[in-house]
């Protein structure tokens, strides 16, 4: 790809860099000095950015962190798009930040958005010509992309796990909370299906399993405002408390789901044949067994139980 600005080889005036020459901050007229010729020998990595970015904000700190462990198997080139339009307008840049990785002179990768430090040393072992990450740091990158809301980079991550151990029970069970969070339930239900039957006891594959079975329990809940109405004026009326419940599920608020699930069981432990336990049980199966919610509850479960 040809590129503008690419006679220009005498840095921005004012230009800083890190004391390690690792990273810097670059702009049109210096790009084919601190880009494309030092991409010849070494990887670099070009962050478009602007300081009115937020996300701009919270990606840059995270890729000079990933730049500076990788100890010069890559560099790291800031271009302030303000600033320094030209460069950005060639690469067809719509958004930032964006980030284009060059290698020998030529653009070979990237991103656009803000990405987990996993997605981004990913790109850097890639670009680096790393050994691939392994099956466990795979499953571990998917599961933070999941917490960041990235179901794209969630599921590039458990398919790749996956991929290296066809039948691994939290390769799948990721790849199947994906495609909860994606509201295709069924697909998430025919990967746990596809799950060996002894390695469906891990905890994993339980968790997105209950979340399932909850997602149809509370499918068809009440009104949590007609419902809260209904308690302010019969606090003791436990069905309209254990739809409450499921209504606050329905609406992710564990927590209040619990207390109210929690109320009926102190109040009448057997009623509805247990009903609310199990439900409960499967609340705390879903969230999983560090969440808060699940770590809390089962504490005041015990001890509602064996007072």
């Amino acid at each position: 790809m040809a590129l503008i600005g690419l006679g220009a080889s005498k840095p921005k005036t004012g230009a800083t860099a890190d004391p390690t020459g690792l990273i810097k901050d670059g702009s049109d007229q210096s790009f084919k000095a601190d880009v494309i010729d030092v991409s010849m020998e070494t990887p670099v990595l070009v962050d478009f950015w602007a300081p009115w970015c937020g996300p701009c904000r919270t990606l840059t700190p995270t890729l000079e962190k990933v730049v500076k462990a990788a100890n010069g198997r890559v560099k790291l080139v800031k271009i302030n798009i303000d600033e320094h339009p030209a460069i950005a307008g060639q690469l067809r840049v719509q958004s930032i930040p964006a980030v284009f990785a060059f290698d020998k002179g030529r653009p070979v990768d990237g991103f656009m958005g803000a990405q987990p430090e996993s997605q981004i040393k990913a790109l850097v072992d890639r670009l680096a010509g790393a050994q691939p990450a392994g099956l466990e740091e795979l499953v571990a990158a998917g599961k933070e992309s999941l917490e960041l809301g990235d179901l794209g980079g969630a599921a590039q991550s458990f398919a790749q796990a996956a991929g290296l151990d066809p039948e691994n029970p939290k390769a799948l069970a990721g790849l199947a909370r994906v495609y909860v969070l994606g509201g295709e339930l069924d697909r998430a239900q025919e990967i746990l299906a596809s799950i060996p039957k002894a390695k469906q006891k891990d905890p994993d594959v339980i968790s997105v399993q209950a979340q399932i079975d909850l997602i149809h329990d509370v499918a068809h809940a009440g009104d949590a405002a007609v419902l809260n109405a209904t308690l302010a004026e019969a606090p003791d009326d436990l069905e309209a408390r254990f739809e409450l419940a499921k209504a606050e599920i329905a609406n992710g608020d564990f927590e209040t789901a619990a207390e109210h699930l929690l109320f009926i069981i102190k109040t009448d432990r057997s009623w509805q044949d247990d009903a609310a336990r199990k439900q409960l049980l499967k609340l705390f199966d879903a969230a999983g067994p560090t969440a808060e919610v699940t770590r809390q509850g089962r504490r005041k479960l015990s001890a509602i139980l064996f007072s």
